[in-house]
């Protein structure tokens, strides 16, 4: 008669071979829990409420990074239009310093229509010091006036003659030198465009936008 092994009763989580043999015992059967105590319930909340807390930061860092990145797009579209509002704003106010500047100019060039020409005898006094006559073409201007430059020309150590010339069309404030060895001449309207053109120069070069600039127009070698 064969020994048969010593076996446990049969359980739904018992497994056996052919032979009868319990190859998967209950023993290993760990059933859930169903009943906890005080401590066992906190500690259970306590690791609940830490797994919450990781999550929502996780998620706090997400939308962060979401938003920031949003912030840096709409930053760089915008970059441009607020360069070009920049550009605009300083070229206005430029073009607004230069309208103000050209009527204050204008009005006290009306009021010492000599004084532009007072300036160049005075720089050009050694260089018309030797010649000896010197042209002085200008507007439609009075005796007095005429008078006054003669003067001027004394003070600046001219001691030749002076020879004035009447331009019709030429402004108050204009004149035109001539001496033997050169000649200079001075017209508002002209200064005007220059400076102009200048401003305008630089603030295209600022805008890294600058274009070749336009040559002046020298009154060398006009008649």
């Amino acid at each position: 008669m064969t020994h048969q092994p010593l076996t446990t009763p049969f359980a739904f989580d018992t497994e056996f071979d052919a032979s009868g043999v319990v190859v998967n015992p209950a023993a290993a059967f760990r059933p859930i829990k169903r009943a906890y105590g005080p401590a066992e319930v906190e500690a259970l909340v306590a690791e609940a409420r830490l797994d919450a807390r990781n999550q929502a930061l996780a998620e706090i860092d997400s939308v962060q990074a979401l938003a920031l990145s949003a912030i840096a797009e709409a930053l760089s579209s915008a970059a441009p239009a607020l360069a070009q509002v920049a550009r605009t704003h300083r070229q206005q106010s430029a073009e607004l310093a230069m309208t103000t500047a050209r009527i204050v100019a204008v009005s006290a060039l009306d009021r010492y229509p000599e004084a532009p020409l007072q300036a160049a005898l005075e720089a050009l006094g050694q260089e018309i010091d030797a010649s000896p006559r010197l042209v002085v073409r200008t507007g439609d201007l009075t005796e007095a006036t005429h008078a006054r430059i003669e003067q001027l020309c004394a003070d600046a150590g001219f001691s030749g003659l002076v020879a004035f010339r009447t331009e019709p069309g030429m402004a108050a404030a204009a004149f035109q030198l001539e001496w033997a060895d050169g000649r200079a001449a001075f017209d508002p309207d002209e200064a005007f465009v220059r400076i102009g053109e200048a401003l305008h120069s630089a603030l295209a070069t600022e805008a890294g936008h600058a274009e070749n600039p336009t040559p002046e127009t020298s009154m060398e070698g006009r008649p």
